[in-house]
């Protein structure tokens, strides 16, 4: 294996050695495939080309303090992944088989977990696609599920420093009653155009509103919006933003923390009454926001010191990071160690 300069990973592809797949076909899973091969074979008539029916996850493993690899929440992946399979009429891949799969990936890739204490992660892509052809629009009778592994870095450049982000209110990300609790192609893709015109305006990201009225936040670009006033940890609630397994474990930490969790819809004029506001998601746990302005309004939120991460949202980071590096007990049981 190459020398890897771990400190210096991107958040993006690295070729690993080996993926893992199983084949829904005639009613049933195939056991696992162990691949070297990077690329899929499909027929052009697949679901998944034509109208959709994709869906994925993504989660991390780390190199513990202890040595140990751990993955963390996988069991909440995979019931994300079904959920997801479901809301776009796809085979849901078992409980079983999707914690065997990403178990097996870790592990064939063993030598790409970085070294603990660098500061990247191995990152798990799960893949569901319909592969079974169809040319009138409805489900496919057969579905590839993949699992592939890459080390990466942190997701944003500035690693855990406070970004600015832009509210934007000519685009939508998804509809209220639409995909926007699945985690599919289809809501990444829409927000695209927004997302790349507001980075190359010097946004980290762009922080979208609600499709139906365009008062309250829904999704920060790829992540979660939370926010912390006073000793309340607040985070939107919405029919049309993805069930964050991040966001889920902050709102168990902040308790813990003696905070209140408080999920409720958040007008945007509340932003200038928070201490401190955040984006949270797997590949980059916590992002700091530390300005947000409104495109559209010329507005501008700011929040804590210039350059600075807020107090609450550190300590949220430092002991979810610590758990998934196994430096302090686990005591909400998150972790699955691969043996």
């Amino acid at each position: 294996m190459e020398n890897i300069n771990w400190a210096e990973l991107p958040f993006g592809y690295f070729k690993t050695d080996y993926n893992v797949r199983s084949y829904f076909k005639n009613g049933k899973w195939s056991e696992l495939d162990v691949c070297t091969d990077e690329a899929i074979t499909m027929h052009m008539a697949a679901t998944c080309l034509h109208y959709g029916q994709q869906a994925f996850e993504g989660l991390k493993a780390f190199r513990g303090i202890d040595g140990k690899i751990r993955m963390f929440r996988l069991e909440e992946n995979a019931k994300r992944l079904a959920h997801s399979a479901h809301g776009v009429m796809m085979e849901p891949v078992p409980l079983d088989l999707f914690m065997e799969a990403c178990k097996k990936a870790v592990k064939l890739n063993e030598k790409f977990v970085p070294p603990h204490g660098t500061g990247a992660a191995l990152y798990l892509r799960p893949l569901l696609i319909g592969t079974g052809e169809q040319v009138g629009v409805r489900p496919a009778t057969e579905y590839t599920f993949i699992v592939f592994v890459c080390p990466v870095g942190p997701y944003f450049k500035t690693g855990f420093k406070p970004v600015k982000m832009q509210i934007v209110r000519d685009y939508d990300r998804a509809a209220p009653l639409g995909t926007g609790t699945y985690k599919v192609g289809g809501n990444y893709a829409a927000s695209l155009q927004a997302s790349v015109r507001s980075q190359t305006e010097g946004f980290a990201s762009v922080l979208f509103l609600d499709a139906k009225e365009k008062r309250y936040i829904d999704e920060a670009g790829p992540a979660n919006f939370f926010a912390i006033k006073g000793n309340e940890y607040i985070t939107p609630r919405s029919h049309s933003i993805l069930r964050s397994i991040t966001n889920m474990s902050l709102r168990e930490l902040a308790a813990d923390m003696g905070l209140t969790v408080v999920e409720r819809p958040i007008a945007v004029e509340e932003l200038a009454d928070f201490d401190e506001a955040g984006a949270c998601g797997t590949a980059a746990v916590i992002t700091p926001i530390g300005e947000i302005v409104d495109r559209e309004e010329r507005i501008s939120y700011k929040f804590g010191e210039e350059g600075v991460a807020g107090k609450v949202a550190t300590e949220l980071y430092n002991r979810l990071r610590a758990i998934q590096k196994g430096e302090i007990e686990d005591k909400f049981n998150w972790n699955t160690i691969i043996e």
